[in-house]
């Protein structure tokens, strides 16, 4: 993490101040503005540094393994489960864990979680023994939880058990400040791997990534610095070598387009399963499709049942 605009320095000062407790941490921000260094910070800066830190992505976790990833399962607990493994909980128990978007939780996994925080035991999939666990757990989302709560796709208990401390990570381009601090350092990285010459920026250069708006993040302007270093034949980078950032991608208003055919299925799959109250396998009946089929669709469209 680098920056010295006042939005980052809030963000230090509560990582420092809240890294010597046990106390959960919610990290907000979009995507690419360094959720997980923030964690990672808390956790090496904690009284648990030596422990493990583990890092789980639930949006990248299909819905049929998030339990057994975050929580373990047993021998024979389900089709392929050949071994008993432990989950993340129990890799991470006397450490930290971070669960990364964690606002992709379905609604079980979401009832399940809060049993953990607030008893410290969890009961791995197709087990019966409780298992202690001792774990400090970090959240990270690039989503409004507060939005979810109020859409009823979030817990409002499990929200509240989250987010005792907030961290709001700002967008890049709302601490324009860091940008030369940000770049010079990701060209210096740059630089460090290799046996190119290139060492520095340009006034110019600098004036050109101050203009980019950005929606890419800490993340995209990375990239773009090693971009324009590895195509540049010079031991300096200019605005030249930043040319390809004005047909990048921008947010454009656009006229409103006409509903694809796969948003008119998903409307329709959405409304089969309110009226059947989620029921599948009435659901299914109704579409005129098997339960696999349907259950294929819920997870491509990431419909999810509402809290109620």
């Amino acid at each position: 993490m680098l920056g010295n605009s006042p939005a980052m320095r809030k963000v230090y000062d509560t990582i420092e101040q809240t890294a010597k407790s046990d106390l959960n941490v919610l990290i907000q921000g979009d995507s690419g503005t360094g959720k997980e260094l923030v964690a990672r910070a808390i956790h090496t800066s904690s009284l648990r540094r030596t422990g493990p830190f583990i890092a789980m992505n639930c949006a990248a976790l299909p819905e049929s393994l998030a339990e057994s990833e975050i929580f373990g399962h047993e021998k024979g607990a389900f089709t392929g489960a050949d071994d008993q493994r432990m989950g993340c909980f129990e890799r991470a128990d006397g450490g930290t864990l971070l669960l990364d978007e964690v606002g992709e939780l379905s609604p079980g996994i979401q009832g399940k979680l809060l049993r953990v925080l607030e008893q410290g035991e969890l009961v791995r999939v197709g087990g019966e023994d409780v298992i202690d666990v001792d774990v400090r757990l970090l959240a990270a989302t690039n989503r409004d939880l507060e939005d979810l709560v109020r859409e009823r796709l979030f817990r409002k208990d499990l929200y509240f058990r989250l987010q005792v401390v907030l961290i709001h990570l700002p967008p890049l381009q709302e601490r324009k400040e860091d940008i030369p601090l940000l770049a010079e350092h990701f060209l210096s990285e740059y630089h460090g791997s290799t046996d190119r010459a290139v060492q520095r920026l340009s006034p110019g250069a600098i004036e050109k990534l101050l203009e980019h708006p950005w929606t890419g993040n800490v993340r995209e302007l990375k990239n773009v610095i090693t971009r324009a270093a590895v195509l540049s034949s010079g031991p300096e980078l200019t605005s030249m070598d930043f040319a390809f950032l004005s047909g990048s991608f921008q947010e454009k208003e656009t006229p409103e387009e006409p509903a694809s055919l796969d948003d008119v299925e998903k409307n329709h799959i959405r409304s089969v399963l309110e009226t059947c109250e989620w029921k599948r396998e009435t659901a299914a009946e109704i579409l005129g499709i098997d339960r696999k089929t349907l259950f294929n669709k819920i997870h491509k469209y990431n419909l999810v049942q509402p809290i109620k």
